[in-house]
């Protein structure tokens, strides 16, 4: 009956018109406060003095009542993408994986066996949601929802032939199995938005489900110790059954690691441990972990003290230290709560590399002081002499979260992607990505910074050979934004890859570099290198990517290789299935 009533309330007042924008801290309480007060007021007419056994009773009802609370006032909408943007759209599972029959060219004879992995987001009930509410509106940044892996595996018949197989499926968070149980949009949009409805959001998340937001794995799959995992960095990864890509539950590393984990953690060149760190809106804001090789403890763990929440998206190791990225991409609850963006990129703020001890602390962290910039992702990092050297893909600006709350997202994240040589565009605003090196003089503390690339190409989602993380290596890849197509649709779109010769200096001291380029509207997602089993040199292997052909709405996978790489793929895969853009890609050997 309560329930009712309180529904009938918030029926009406969702029909009131929004009240002025709040500007402080006071004002925005007392109005979330003098909202909740219908729904406080049935909360107090239940029994305090029941039986202990009737808790379960009670804790059930005052969800109930919650929910209803959630429901009344907040309305989700969908969001509906442009046409531009349809490869971005979910799919659903597919079930059973399918075998694929449709190959071009030749899968290589001493290609490895095993399982190509690209997680990305996938979100659940057909897209994206936003809310609107007494409170304002809210909704998720293009990076969120659920994370789904889609996996090509490789396996050889005796004789000798390829059988190739396909399969899709969501990982499958607490967040994820508890809202597919439910059958509807529960968990309120925390990210974007109006500060009060944010603020509303993390509040009623929080109360209703133990946490603040979804928890998506949508970013990286990787391997440690012969398991698999599917990571971003909200959460702790889900381990990944990789024959049925079932989701086997959280990795807390025998909880000894109860915080967010990065979605690029990095083995150690020689120890095999596991590097990782967890970045949290609140203190500690940034914590390092030590994972033991065969990943059944937390060997070393340490606050590294900062005095902000950064969103740093990667980490790097040498032989001997691990590199931290303190960069101004920043997550702050104060300035949500005075009425600015829960996460902001400030393009004049301090940006500084750190060069820590494999097993050290905050105090023996060496930083370094470099120019204001974005780095999501690192190419590789490396010691020699007395310094450490880091490759990067740099911006000037950060594509993540977008434009303050208000702006036009079309036209900002349009003009974003126009090319550098457009005279009439603010580079300090841009999301060109050129590869970048950092020289840390570790006796001096000197640094040396310069480009590697020019403005010729735009190139982001870099990898290596694996085998050379953390070493000194020759070559790098990584996919090749299309300008035009990007500046269209509002979202990244890469029609290429290029292949980096780190050590090969060409004009203006940039290096060289050689592309693969893809047919017109066709674009590739999660490239990852295959190293050839036996290989004698770093860049003996195929670089292997997923590709969507836009006009004929067809995917397919590509074979590369990477010693021939303007040259066309060996083998092109062509799928029966959509397979939308996403993010990181894996390749796994094993046996099938």
């Amino acid at each position: 009956m309560a329930a009712c009533n309180m529904k009938a309330i918030f029926q009406v007042n969702c029909c009131a018109q929004r009240p002025p924008s709040v500007t402080t801290f006071e004002q925005m309480k007392k109005q979330i406060l003098s909202s909740f007060q219908p729904l406080i007021r049935d909360l107090k007419k239940i029994p305090i003095s029941l039986p202990l056994h009737h808790a379960n009773i009670i804790k059930k009802t005052s969800i109930e009542l919650l929910h209803t609370f959630t429901d009344s006032v907040f309305q989700f909408i969908d969001h509906h993408p442009y046409p531009s943007q349809s490869n971005f759209d979910p799919v659903e599972e597919i079930g059973e994986a399918i075998y694929v029959i449709d190959v071009q060219g030749t899968i290589p004879s001493d290609f490895p066996e095993g399982v190509y992995l690209r997680n990305g987001p996938n979100p659940i009930f057909g897209g994206y949601k936003s809310t609107k509410s007494i409170f304002g509106r809210s909704s998720h940044i293009w990076v969120e929802g659920e994370g789904m892996l889609h996996a090509l595996y490789f396996k050889k018949e005796s004789d000798g032939r390829w059988c190739v197989s396909y399969k899709n499926k969501h990982v499958e968070t607490d967040t994820f199995k508890l809202e597919k149980q439910r059958n509807t949009p529960s968990f309120l949009p925390a990210i974007e938005g109006d500060s009060p409805a944010i603020l509303s959001a993390y509040f009623l998340n929080f109360l209703r489900f133990g946490t603040f937001n979804k928890l998506f794995s949508n970013t990286s799959v990787f391997e440690h110790a012969g398991k698999f995992y599917a990571a971003a960095e909200n959460h702790l990864p889900q381990e990944i059954d990789i024959r049925t890509l079932n989701t086997l539950g959280n990795w807390d590393v025998n909880r000894s690691w109860n915080r967010p984990f990065t979605a690029h953690p990095k083995k150690a060149p020689g120890s095999g441990e596991l590097v990782t760190m967890g970045v949290d809106a609140m203190k500690p804001f940034f914590e390092i972990g030590i994972i033991s090789d065969d990943g059944s403890k937390l060997v070393h763990k340490a606050d590294l003290k900062f005095k902000r929440c950064t969103l740093c998206h990667d980490i790097g190791v040498t032989m001997r230290y691990n590199v931290i990225l303190d960069f101004p991409l920043t997550i702050d609850i104060k300035r949500l709560a005075n009425g600015g963006s829960l996460m902001k990129y400030d393009k004049d703020g301090e940006a500084r590399i750190g060069v820590m001890p494999r097993y050290g602390d905050a105090d023996s962290v060496r930083w370094f002081q470099v120019k204001p910039c974005c780095v999501l992702h690192i190419i590789n990092s490396y010691e020699e002499g007395n310094e450490v050297i880091m490759w990067a893909c740099r911006s000037r600006s950060s594509i993540i979260p977008g434009p303050d709350y208000g702006v036009n997202k079309s036209e900002w994240f349009s003009n974003g992607f126009k090319p550098e040589c457009d005279t009439n565009f603010d580079s300090d605003e841009s999301f060109f990505t050129q590869a970048y090196e950092w020289r840390l003089n570790m006796k001096t503390g000197q640094v040396k910074e310069r480009f590697l690339t020019g403005k010729s190409q735009s190139m982001e989602l870099p990898v290596i050979n694996e085998n050379f993380t953390g070493l000194k290596n020759k070559y790098g890849y990584a996919q090749i934004a299309d300008l035009d197509a990007s500046s269209l649709s509002g979202v990244p779109k890469y029609g290429g890859l290029v292949k980096l010769y780190l050590e090969d200096t060409k004009t203006q001291g940039y290096v060289k570099m050689e592309n693969h380029k893809l047919p017109a509207n066709t674009f590739c997602t999660g490239a990852s290198f295959v190293s050839k089993p036996g290989g004698t040199e770093e860049d003996d292997g195929w670089v292997i990517t997923f590709v969507h052909d836009e006009q004929l709405n067809t995917s397919r996978v590509i074979i590369v290789d990477a010693k021939k790489f303007t040259s066309e793929p060996v083998a092109i895969i062509t799928l029966s299935s959509r397979v939308p853009y996403g993010f990181h890609g894996a390749f796994m050997p094993m046996i099938l």
